[in-house]
């Protein structure tokens, strides 16, 4: 199973760039995708309106996640969203008639099918505090980005309270992702 790796924090020293590293290197077919590296604008100018081009960057990206049978998004919760940077990677990488199209009926129908994915959530709330909201970045990233696009056996895994964690609770859940991306290749 090859996979792909996202890394959504904007800083390459964050808990959830070491998780996405720890991730792509326990799993043995996977790339890692650090979207703070990637030369390109965030902003869909004109909207879905007028198309506008691919950077180099992006269009490997797409690329990428069109190769890709697994897909892996890292990302911190950031006031109940994920970072801009993710959120304008999703915007212009996620194409129509290439990752999601209309049907007759107006349907949006998702063409990254037979993919799987798994979400590597992070966020200084607790796990209980999450759940009480709703946990609108779950909901949006699994439900309305990527099974949006048709990958729709995405798995969850929280890494709450992160503010409070101290330096033994961040080395296990560095081997919990180790261990979580070995079954994930298993599949």
């Amino acid at each position: 199973m090859t996979a792909l790796v996202l890394d959504g924090h904007p800083s390459a020293d964050s808990l959830t760039s070491a998780l996405a590293r720890r991730y792509a290197d326990a799993h043995g077919d996977a790339r890692l995708l650090a979207v703070r590296d990637l030369d390109f604008d965030p902003v869909l100018q004109r909207g879905y309106r007028q198309r506008q081009d691919l950077e180099p960057d992006l269009a490997d990206a797409l690329d990428a996640l069109l190769a890709a049978s697994h897909v892996v998004v890292a990302t911190p919760v950031w006031w109940a969203s994920t970072p801009a940077l993710l959120k304008g990677f999703f915007d212009r990488v996620l194409l129509p008639q290439r990752t999601y199209r209309y049907g007759a009926n107006g349907v949006p129908q998702g063409l990254l099918n037979a993919r799987t994915g798994r979400l590597l959530l992070t966020s200084d709330s607790p796990r209980w505090f999450l759940a009480y909201t709703g946990d609108p970045t779950l909901r949006q990233v699994r439900n309305q980005t990527l099974r949006f696009c048709g990958i729709r056996s995405v798995r969850t895994t929280h890494f709450p309270s992160v503010r409070r964690s101290d330096d033994a609770e961040r080395r296990a859940w560095l081997d919990r992702t180790a261990a979580i991306a070995q079954r994930d290749a298993r599949r």
